[in-house]
């Protein structure tokens, strides 16, 4: 009896926490289904759309990014250049903003969409709202991105290059060597790195 009141207890105490508290816990690994792929959300440009939607015939490049975030703002470049590669190797793409602290302002729907216009976006920029896709992917920074192949597994995630605090200063691109690995169906190296920037903001 005993051990059924501590179970139902502690099942009252893990589902009365706000789902942000399992984000590190949720990471996904190299290998893992893409989710809530035909999730529809508010594109910056007017429509709706979903990752689904938003993928091409060699995969899918998922980017957590916001308007706010200096370390997107100085890498906005490197984010133009990864948008140009993914469209020439027939990835799609999408941006996702998850920031939730600013989102009545600086990082508001009307925001993002001048925000989308003044860099230039080719790809969807999406609303991602309270936060739910962050917590499934487990993302936590800005930029950060995931690439997927055209069988929906994850095959690279972190950052765009080995120098997100200087873009100018990068040697490598992590995201370019990934793509023309997985196009070249060989291993791709490495499947992971650790993605630098602001963090994801989530509600209280």
């Amino acid at each position: 009896m005993k051990t059924t009141l501590f179970a139902a207890a502690l099942f009252a105490l893990v589902a009365a926490l706000p789902s942000s508290t399992f984000a590190q816990a949720d990471k996904m690994n190299p290998g893992d289904d893409l989710p809530a792929a035909e999730t529809t959300l508010k594109n910056a440009n007017g429509s709706n759309t979903s990752m689904k939607a938003a993928e091409k015939s060699n995969g899918l490049l998922v980017m957590f990014s916001c308007n706010t975030c200096p370390f997107v703002i100085k890498n906005e470049p490197i984010t133009k250049k990864a948008m140009e590669y993914a469209a020439a190797h027939n990835i799609g793409m999408v941006i996702i903003n998850s920031n939730e602290a600013k989102r009545g302002d600086d990082d508001s729907y009307e925001a993002m969409k001048k925000f989308a216009k003044e860099q230039g976006y080719t790809v969807p920029y999406l609303v991602d709202e309270s936060s739910k896709l962050a917590d499934l992917f487990g993302a936590n920074h800005t930029p950060e991105v995931f690439l997927f192949n055209n069988k929906h597994k994850l095959v690279y995630k972190g950052a765009m290059n080995d120098n997100p605090s200087d873009p100018n200063g990068y040697k490598k691109m992590y995201i370019e060597d990934a793509i023309n690995a997985m196009i070249a169906g060989k291993e791709v190296d490495p499947k992971t790195t650790k993605s630098i920037g602001c963090s994801i903001k989530r509600r209280a």
